[in-house]
């Protein structure tokens, strides 16, 4: 009688397998990651981002509007000045380039679509941190609360629904919660990176916002080795009125990502980020990955580790896919 028990029976089939399926992969839980660059001329290729670009803002219009048609079900969107200066102050500026993005898309989607912005200083500061810095030399937390606050405010009147604060400052989903109620936002959500670890699969993403960064970001981001403290970072956040915490990096955190979700409160998205694309992109062109099945392989386990939402720089090719 032996085997008397035959799990096959469930994936003879693919009406069947797709019957039994635990995990589902949809459009509407990919968000797209996408870049505005100022004063572009012509779509910029990221040399180590085959496929993605930074935008002019007639393009990211068009490539929004794709997007959204596909399925998905949110962008987030990042700004790439032509200056910087010591504190950033093109992310608090109505017309910094982030801003007039944010415009231009809510403008032509309105409520389409869950429109999100990067509420972080990097991009824009001639030094590559996250904050301000003191006169030491160190990022200040308190003082960069002030200038997230001012930049979430701006964020949301220029048309974001969802903010994401990711600079791993202590109390700044507090900061820019209480900005955006006093300054009459209190619909705007925030999508908290909760758990931002200190990791070397960023490199792409450095190129993609012509980062500044000098040195490293390990006296804000989490130690790779930490995982109570990202459920520690959680809890704070959420007490601190954030509407949905995130994971990122993805793949190499899946531990952390299954912990999140297992006690959070609130929806948890992890970030599929830009190494990890990489990786797989440049595989895949070498022929020794079929670059389909894994890209669609790599998001389900995402999802199976626990994410309501991804964040991934595929999103709109797998929507397509899934569709």
């Amino acid at each position: 009688m032996f085997p008397e028990f035959r799990p096959r029976r469930l994936r003879g089939t693919a009406a069947m397998r797709r019957l039994v399926s635990e995990t589902t992969l949809r459009p509407r839980q990919l968000i797209l990651p996408m870049f505005v660059a100022e004063g572009a001329a012509q779509p910029r290729p990221i040399s180590s981002m085959p496929g993605v670009v930074q935008h002019t803002r007639e393009s990211l219009r068009k490539a929004a509007v794709d997007a959204v048609r596909a399925g998905v079900g949110g962008l987030m969107i990042f700004g790439v000045p032509q200056t910087r200066d010591a504190t950033g102050s093109g992310a608090t500026d109505e017309h910094g380039i982030l801003n007039v993005a944010l415009r231009d898309l809510r403008a032509e989607l309105g409520d389409d679509t869950v429109l999100m912005a990067d509420t972080c200083l990097d991009e824009f500061t001639d030094h590559g941190h996250c904050g301000v810095l003191d006169a030491d030399g160190r990022v200040d937390n308190d003082a960069t609360l002030r200038v997230y606050a001012e930049m979430g405010v701006a964020q949301a009147e220029a048309g974001a629904h969802m903010l994401g604060p990711s600079g791993m400052m202590d109390g700044q989903v507090g900061a820019i919660r209480e900005a955006l109620d006093d300054a009459g936002h209190q619909d705007t959500a925030i999508l908290a990176y909760s758990a931002k670890y200190a990791s070397a699969f960023y490199g792409p993403f450095r190129e993609a916002v012509d980062s500044q960064l000098k040195g490293d970001r390990k006296t804000y981001q989490q130690d790779p080795g930490n995982a109570r403290e990202a459920l520690r970072e959680i809890e704070l956040d959420v007490a601190e009125g954030a509407d949905a915490v995130m994971i990122k990096p993805a793949l190499a955190y899946l531990d952390i990502l299954r912990a999140a979700a297992e006690v959070s409160p609130v929806p948890v998205a992890a970030y599929n980020i830009s190494g990890e694309y990489a990786m797989v992109e440049a595989a895949a062109a070498n022929g020794w990955l079929d670059r389909e099945r894994t890209i669609l392989e790599v998001l389900t386990s995402i999802r199976r580790a626990g994410a309501d939402m991804i964040l991934t720089y595929w999103a709109a090719e797998a929507a397509a896919w899934l569709d």
